[in-house]
């Protein structure tokens, strides 16, 4: 996860802005999208410290099974709420995702940070779902003409309630996702 430095600091600055909006979506009306930010929240500042270029900070040994245990139970809170929400699944696979990143992490000698760390078939998988997240993401995110006489965008409430900006935050930390594990 620890690549070069310039694109460490650009994924460690697009992760943290990325949970600071998610801190703002929290603000929300709607329950439901205040639970899904707080999660994406702390989503977003987990990898920003994981992205800090290991020439600046290398976690202490504790560190990294501390993150798997917090991630991990991000994630059995993620399953959780799956129950009511199938949007919920996607956490499920970040946490997990992250989980997995702090395991080899922990796993790796001290001062490796990266190239062939983890399993392969893991990484891989975990590539494809992420890439084909984005795709797919990025892909709503594309404006489509309203059709005439169609119904409008009603009035906002703030910004965190805007879906497509929570989308952008969404697509946003996917691609940072993609970066971290092509470093593995």
């Amino acid at each position: 996860m620890h690549g070069p430095g310039s694109s460490g600091w650009l994924l460690v600055a697009l992760c943290a802005a990325t949970g600071a909006y998610c801190l703002l979506r929290m603000r929300s009306s709607v329950e439901e999208q205040r639970r899904a930010a707080g999660g994406e929240a702390l989503m977003g500042f987990g990898m920003a410290a994981m992205a800090v270029p290991a020439a600046v900070f290398t976690p202490p040994a504790w560190a990294w099974p501390l993150w798997a245990a917090v991630f991990g139970a991000a994630g059995l809170h993620a399953l959780w709420a799956a129950r009511v929400s199938a949007g919920h699944l996607h956490h499920v696979v970040g946490a997990g995702a992250m989980v997995y990143m702090a395991v080899v992490m922990a796993a790796a000698p001290r001062g490796a940070h990266h190239g062939g760390a983890g399993i392969p078939a893991l990484t891989a998988a975990l590539l494809l779902y992420f890439t084909a997240y984005v795709l797919v993401t990025g892909a709503r995110l594309v404006p489509v003409p309203a059709l005439a006489g169609g119904p409008g965008v009603g009035p906002r409430t703030g910004w965190g309630d805007r879906p497509e900006l929570a989308r952008a935050c969404r697509l946003s930390m996917g691609i940072a996702m993609v970066a971290m594990l092509l470093t593995m």
